[in-house]
């Protein structure tokens, strides 16, 4: 069944379709639609589930924890300042396994305030445990949804699912969904083994000294590691069923590349038409969109890019003083490894600066020269 709709209410079919349970979420621009449309599925019956009413993020995150510790399948979205807001119980959820889904609409940090996008928000919670899918088209958005929580609920870790805003939140494309039944045959229903139930009384989140900590934060460590496993295995089973196949790190004509970028979210979409055109002029590019950041597909990264001549990541965020974070991640993962390229960082698009692909071959050409720096923003007008 295809449907031409908006990123945010593929956001929307995405949880009805997952069957979710419990949906609780504050309305904040650029996501405001996602709530609205569920809301409306709630009301008019579509939906069969709770839709809780709440005066912050923070307690819409609050109130899908209570939901999945008492075994239901919880849903919520945000943006920008209210994922911020939520951050401490981004960590209460991931520390007692939860498998709460989150879509976080991509917005740029104020002040200034702003309402466009770039993926500072979502990366500042990159060390609270949850998995973090970036999307890149509407039904990359719908797709990552329902892996995210047939994963999420197999290594009991929350998941984000993450797209930008009004490049995907508020623009229309065509949507292929998935029969119910397929759906459900997916994704079944949830089954938790400890859930809060008053007739077998347990503690959730307790007072826990030294003598056990150390071992909960290394098993919740492994789960992420597992994690990647499960992914591939949820990634090719959702292929079987839909025809589509996502991979952590998708290649693109990186096959004989002498120059591959690094991408993520929309820009990884305008990498394509930009590896395209500079194919038709005899250049040797290619892409590498990153789909999973946490886990981050390490090895994947290294065998993709193993042997090129250079690669310049772009990244859509900064960690201040330091660069790029997926530029971070990529050099991590290079680091020590015989023939490793140079990994070139460039910042760009922050605050909803457009990335067209005229830019994108722009800083393929920039890094290919030999003076080249390591870390350059790109289009920057100080």
């Amino acid at each position: 069944m295809r449907e031409v709709v908006t990123g945010n209410h593929t956001v929307s079919h995405a949880a009805r379709v997952a069957r979710a349970q419990v949906v609780s979420a504050y309305p904040i621009t650029p996501q405001t639609q996602v709530v609205e449309k569920i809301s409306e599925f709630v009301a008019d019956g579509i939906m069969d589930a709770k839709f809780i009413k709440v005066e912050s993020e923070h307690s819409a995150m609050v109130a899908c924890i209570g939901a999945s510790a008492a075994g239901a399948r919880a849903f919520t979205a945000t943006s920008a300042q209210g994922l911020a807001l939520m951050h401490e119980v981004l960590h209460w959820a991931a520390n007692a396994r939860l498998p709460v889904v989150l879509a976080n609409i991509n917005r740029a940090m104020g002040p200034p305030w702003t309402i466009w996008t770039d993926q500072i928000d979502s990366l500042s919670q990159r060390d609270t445990g949850w998995m973090q899918f970036y999307a890149d088209s509407n039904q990359d958005i719908f797709d990552s949804i329902l892996i995210s929580f047939k994963v999420a609920e197999q290594v009991l870790l929350p998941a984000m699912v993450v797209l930008e805003a009004f490049f995907l939140s508020h623009t229309a494309e065509p949507v292929d969904f998935p029969e119910q039944e397929e759906a459900d045959r997916f994704l079944p229903p949830r089954v938790a083994t400890h859930t809060v139930d008053p007739e077998h009384p347990a503690a959730f989140g307790g007072l826990t000294g030294p003598d056990h900590y150390y071992e909960l934060k290394y098993m919740e460590h492994n789960a992420m590691l597992e994690a990647e496993g499960v992914i591939k295995r949820a990634a090719r089973e959702y292929g079987d069923i839909t025809g589509r196949y996502y991979k952590m790190a998708d290649p693109y004509a990186c096959e004989d590349a002498d120059t591959v970028l690094v991408v993520s979210g929309g820009i990884a979409s305008t990498a394509k038409d930009a590896v395209d055109e500079a194919r038709a002029a005899g250049k040797k590019l290619g892409s590498l969109k990153i789909w999973a950041f946490r886990p981050f597909p390490r090895e994947a990264v290294r065998e993709l890019l193993a042997g090129k001549k250079r690669v310049a990541v772009v990244d859509r965020n900064i960690s201040f003083g330091q660069e790029g974070i997926f530029c971070t991640e990529v050099k991590a993962s290079l680091y020590g490894r015989d023939g490793a390229p140079p990994v070139l960082g460039f910042i760009a698009g922050l605050g909803g600066r457009d990335v067209k692909v005229r830019d994108l071959l722009a800083i393929a050409e920039a890094a290919e020269k030999a003076d080249c720096p390591e870390f350059n923003w790109y289009g920057a007008k100080p």
